[in-house]
């Protein structure tokens, strides 16, 4: 998903990575019903203060043809009155208290389950493969955790209690309707079919404008994180206007599916509150009738329309809700996408590397493929004894970082079998795996926080002593001491805030605390000056001490002393042994030494193929 690999401005419409499986209303229903189990009590104090407050609600209108025909037309005098507007005053004050305290228990338990959800689907993407996340934009995945779960909550939380009042307090209120006159409910509620069928027109559709509508904003939310990243890339090249534009491009798909929405939304809900409106006229109508024959009071027909009005609010909320359900469920596509795929590995396999882990690692006949057909990986066979380097050499896309890559199991192999110790990587539980293996990248990622917190991130339960001695190995500590904050120094987003240089002995520091036995390196000093790429150096051999080292080299001179040097091509080994073997076969890593110096190995390899 990168801002600086497409020309057009085209937003992805369509785009698979922001697409989701289509499940149907009940399935979501179903799927997020289970979130509200923990918390059954909340749930029925929220609804139990709704019903509450419906019932006093309830008591208005009874109360106003009580007024009217009872008191003001009898001239029941201003006693009776004052007792009867009282009561009035007292239903209303509990109406709002019951609500008051439905708001106050309804946030504890919104906020409860989306915490639930949020650490769910959170725990989730930590034990999703690496390849899930190849292919899948940060922006897209935090627009599902943050928005879609939002949406998918306001049904759980808003529909479950609005829609439990609003159905009871349509049950009731018809009821009274029919028992107080049954000829003006039934000519009240003749426009319900058109208000069925108008519910039924935008539940049919409403679906495909939701999805829509959240496949453009992960798409906006997808490219504005790439933006951010990539900023100094942008303003580098002077992109400013081109990011502008296409930025724009998917801000305005995003328009357009809100704008879908509401267009619809525009005409569905006058068009309903249209026909609700009906009913009244209808009543008044008829009710004026019945009035002016004698054959209701004034007061009876003021009370029916009261009660006729509380029962079309509830109506009106069932089409909001439906309106929420629909949003939801596009949104609970999304959602249940990440909890649905299939984690990393099966959790079954619970066998440990035996301790203590000497480092022996032998690949045989391994094989592996991205996708069917397309081998990465050809016949792959190597034997490292423990405390061996082992580098890697080879032109960019010879397979070099999938190798390595396969050792902490970040990709399973397509065939073939890898081993530590004699223990096979695919039968090893990953925790105990990992736990043995110290990574540092050629980009090292640092996380936007304190220098200590980076470094301790090898080892949580470190003490100080250790954390200083892991720091000095890696020849950072000079330079951390030297800034006013010292260890509490803060680095900033992907540790923005440090060198090239110091960023690198940082990620040494971290693996040094770690103290695993496996050590892969992705050794990467071409953006440094000389001092900084003596003390990186420097660093690194501290941290292959002792340990089985499998390194990437960009440098020749980083790996003289390498026991295995392999050299990749197309995915296979086409050399190996060590820097002077090699020199002697005369063959393809003889050449690439007779022309490298300063420049990267993959260079130099681009040169001989010219």
């Amino acid at each position: 998903m990168s801002s600086h690999s497409h020309a057009d401005h085209s937003a992805p419409a369509g785009d698979p990575t922001f697409t989701a499986r289509k499940r149907s209303t009940i399935e979501v229903l179903r799927r997020v019903w289970k979130y509200l189990l923990p918390y059954k009590l909340l749930a029925l104090a929220t609804v139990g203060c709704a019903v509450l407050s419906l019932l006093c609600a309830l008591t208005y209108p009874k109360l106003t043809e009580y007024i009217i025909d009872g008191i003001i037309q009898k001239d029941g005098g201003i006693q009776r009155l004052k007792w009867a507007v009282l009561a009035m005053a007292g239903a209303f004050l509990l109406r709002d208290l019951f609500n008051s305290l439905r708001i106050r228990i309804n946030n504890h338990f919104e906020q409860n389950v989306i915490f639930d959800m949020r650490r769910e689907v959170f725990g989730k993407l930590q034990r999703l493969p690496v390849n899930y996340f190849d292919k899948r934009s940060s922006g897209d995945l935090m627009t599902r955790v943050v928005e879609d779960i939002n949406n998918v909550e306001r049904v759980l939380i808003d529909g479950t209690e609005q829609g439990t009042v609003a159905i009871l307090c349509i049950g009731g209120i018809s009821g009274i309707l029919f028992y107080t006159n049954p000829f003006l409910a039934a000519v009240a509620l003749s426009p319900l079919p058109l208000l069925a069928a108008g519910a039924l027109w935008y539940t049919l559709t409403a679906h495909r404008r939701y999805r829509r509508q959240r496949e453009a904003a992960s798409a906006m939310n997808a490219l504005l994180m790439d933006d951010l990243q990539g900023i100094r890339q942008i303003k580098a090249y002077g992109r400013q206007d081109h990011e502008d534009a296409r930025f724009a491009d998917r801000a305005n798909a995003l328009r357009k599916g809100n704008l879908g929405i509401m267009r619809a939304w525009a005409n569905y809900n006058p068009a309903m509150n249209f026909f609700a409106a009906l009913g009244i006229v209808l009543v008044l109508w008829f009710g004026g009738q019945e009035v002016m024959a004698d054959n209701m009071t004034t007061g009876e027909l003021v009370g029916f329309l009261f009660y006729l009005m509380l029962f079309y609010e509830p109506v009106a909320r069932l089409h909001g809700l439906n309106q929420m359900l629909q949003s939801a469920r596009a949104a609970g596509e999304r959602v249940f996408d990440i909890l649905d795929h299939d984690i990393e590995r099966d959790e079954a396999r619970k066998t440990e590397l035996s301790e203590p882990v000497k480092g022996e690692v032998i690949y045989k006949d391994v094989g592996f493929e991205y996708e069917p057909a397309r081998p990465i990986l050809k016949n792959i066979s190597l034997h490292a004894k423990p405390g061996e380097m082992i580098a890697l050499v080879g032109p960019t896309g010879a397979g070099k970082s999938t190798l390595v890559n396969l050792l902490p199991a970040f990709y399973e192999i397509s065939s073939g079998h890898v081993t530590i110790d004699g223990q096979s990587v695919g039968d090893t539980s990953l925790a105990s795996l990992r736990q043995h293996i110290a990574i540092v990248s050629q980009e090292p990622f640092l996380f936007n926080g304190t220098i200590r917190e980076n470094i301790q991130y090898g080892k949580l339960d470190a003490i100080e002593d250790e954390l200083i001695a892991a720091a000095k190995a890696a020849n950072c500590h000079e330079f951390i001491t030297a800034l006013p904050e010292g260890y509490d120094a803060r680095v900033g987003e992907r540790g923005v805030k440090l060198s090239v240089g110091e960023k690198q002995r940082v990620s040494v520091a971290r693996a040094l605390l770690a103290d695993a036995p496996l050590l892969i390196l992705d050794e990467a000093t071409a953006s440094v000056d000389t001092a900084t790429e003596r003390l990186i150096q420097e660093a690194l051999e501290h941290l292959m001490e002792g340990r089985t080292s499998f390194v990437i080299a960009h440098r020749l001179s980083t790996i003289r002393k390498a026991n295995q040097i392999l050299v990749l091509k197309n995915g296979e080994i086409i050399e190996r042994g060590t820097h002077e073997t090699l020199l002697e076969q005369n063959g393809l890593y003889a050449k690439l030494a007779r022309i490298q110096n300063t420049t990267f190995i993959e260079e130099s390899f681009e040169k001989l193929e010219e």
